[in-house]
């Protein structure tokens, strides 16, 4: 494996320009690297672009401790990621805290409560339990058949496209070039078997002392053309933007059937599907009818909203719902940091930090086994693919 000293000017080829690659290739680049961002079509408009932002993993007692050890992580570095890449660019993300709520129905599929309860005091996440009044004095566009609600008050949130131009404008503001149009279809070893290079679609060759595969949904792709298997699947994500008087809504609204996520400008975008059906594209009616049921279903105080737009995105899944971090096993100098699937930004500068620092050669401090690169392949219920 190759081990690399802080400040040695390495070239690191980061594949894939969504908030994971980048985010990455900047924190690569205070480390004294020398990185390169390489993107096979505009950067950050995938699911980086897409998703909601919001800064809590999706239902985490579904997951091993090992995952909300690493969210846990990865929330503490927001602060001071996002205080530097908004010095560094200037520009603001809307980072904020709006708290977060999981209101409960008697009819509802999944009965989170108690699980949700056990592992929010297991792991001190401040929650409080609500009663229906209590809800909807809180959400006044909540539904009163409401059984009662779960709030997480210290939840955060942050605008997707704006995170993502700010990294980008720190990155540029740094030197540290992101070549767009530029895909990656295989890697080059040299003599003692490292891989040393990067092959682009149109033949060329760019030399590299490491690799990075961050592509986000076409990471399984990629990684087949470099002979590697690895089950990143894109699960696609059909969202709605509705607009509303300021404030309206209070809380990031978490409910099996669609979550809302208010925006201070009186945004809320309303999301999301879950969908294996490949790379298909655009949003279908169907879809967006059933997310905007849920929506009046639930918070029925949104039925006057306007309807703004419609988007969708690809999230890297993974069959445990868990991301793939580390070297690959026979490909000393390539590394993986993929398949983070609906937790990416909430993971993203934890996998920056952990990532940039593994290729320079400081070993993680932590058990990382879990989201080893050639684990099983096993798909876990409630939180892998879904049913196609």
């Amino acid at each position: 494996m190759n081990a690399f000293k802080q400040g040695d000017g390495r070239r690191v080829a980061v594949v894939g320009g969504g908030i994971i690659g980048c985010l990455t290739a900047l924190y690569l680049h205070r480390l004294g690297a020398n990185p390169i961002v390489l993107e096979k079509g505009d950067a950050g408009r995938e699911s980086s672009w897409a998703g909601a932002g919001i800064l809590c993993p999706i239902h985490p007692w579904l997951y091993p401790d090992s995952f909300t050890r690493l969210i846990d992580a990865s929330l503490a570095l927001f602060p001071p990621m996002n205080e530097m890449v908004e010095q560094l660019s200037g520009l603001k993300t809307e980072w904020q805290s709006s708290g977060m709520m999981i209101p409960l129905f008697a009819d509802d599929r999944i009965h989170h409560r108690d699980d949700a309860l056990a592992w929010s005091k297991r792991f001190g996440w401040q929650v409080e339990e609500l009663d229906r009044q209590q809800s909807c004095e809180l959400e006044a566009t909540m539904s009163g058949h409401v059984g009662g609600s779960l709030l997480w008050p210290n939840v955060g949130q942050v605008r997707n496209p704006r995170l993502l131009a700010a990294i980008r404008k720190a990155l540029e503001i740094c030197h540290v070039p992101i070549r767009e149009q530029a895909e990656v279809i295989g890697v080059g070893k040299n003599g003692q078997g490292d891989v040393a290079s990067v092959v682009l679609a149109g033949g060329e060759r760019i030399d590299t002392d490491a690799v990075l595969l961050a592509a986000g949904s076409w990471s399984g792709e990629l990684a087949r053309q470099i002979g590697l298997e690895l089950p990143v699947e894109p699960v696609k994500g059909q969202i709605v933007l509705l607009r509303d008087e300021p404030g309206k809504v209070k809380h990031i609204i978490k409910h099996d059937d669609v979550y809302l996520v208010p925006r201070a400008d009186g945004h809320i975008l309303v999301g999301a599907s879950m969908e294996r059906v490949g790379f298909e594209p655009g949003t279908t009616e169907a879809v967006v009818n059933n997310l905007l049921e849920a929506t009046y279903r639930i918070t029925p105080g949104l039925k006057d909203a306007k309807i703004i737009q419609q988007w969708m995105g690809f999230r890297p899944g993974s069959p445990d719902g868990m991301p793939y971090l580390g070297p690959v096993d026979g490909y000393p100098g390539l590394w993986v940091a993929t398949g983070h699937y609906r937790n990416g930004v909430a993971l993203a500068p934890g996998t920056a930090d952990l990532m940039s620092r593994w290729i320079m050669g400081e070993a993680p401090q932590v058990d990382l086994s879990d989201f080893r690169v050639n684990r099983p392949a096993v798909n876990i219920d409630k939180v892998g693919f879904p049913t196609a």
